[in-house]
């Protein structure tokens, strides 16, 4: 089914994309950080910490894209942690600290969580 297949694309770039974020936050010079909006950031712990969970969503999400008619419920967890990030970065944005960085992150989450969730509500509807 076509729709099947662009969703497994769509859902091996997202997975893409954790990864390479992923592996950039753990090995990014904090000097490279300013650049992105982190100013002042000298802390390794939670950049290590998140390029670590990234990686693992990017495993998820590739568990996801294998099929995702078999595991649809990793295609609504991807959704879901899309949907969350996105929450969580822009109230960071508009309540904590302005960074740049962290409202493109929000504003990316975004788009991909709605491309996700409309595919998969586009393979449903198909599949009734």
């Amino acid at each position: 089914m076509k729709i099947t297949r662009i969703l497994s694309a769509l859902l091996y770039l997202i997975a893409l994309h954790s990864l390479v974020v992923g592996i950039v936050l753990v090995v990014i010079p904090f000097s490279s950080l300013e650049f992105f909006g982190y100013h002042d950031y000298h802390g390794s712990f939670f950049r290590v910490q998140g390029g670590i969970f990234h990686i693992v969503m990017a495993m998820i999400y590739s568990l996801a894209a294998w099929d995702p008619g078999r595991y649809r419920i990793l295609v609504i967890l991807t959704i879901l942690a899309k949907f969350a990030a996105t929450l969580f970065l822009f109230s960071y944005y508009l309540f904590a600290e302005s960074i740049w960085m962290v409202a493109v992150s929000g504003a990316g989450d975004l788009i991909m969580g709605i491309l996700v969730a409309v595919l998969l509500f586009k393979l449903q509807k198909a599949a009734d």
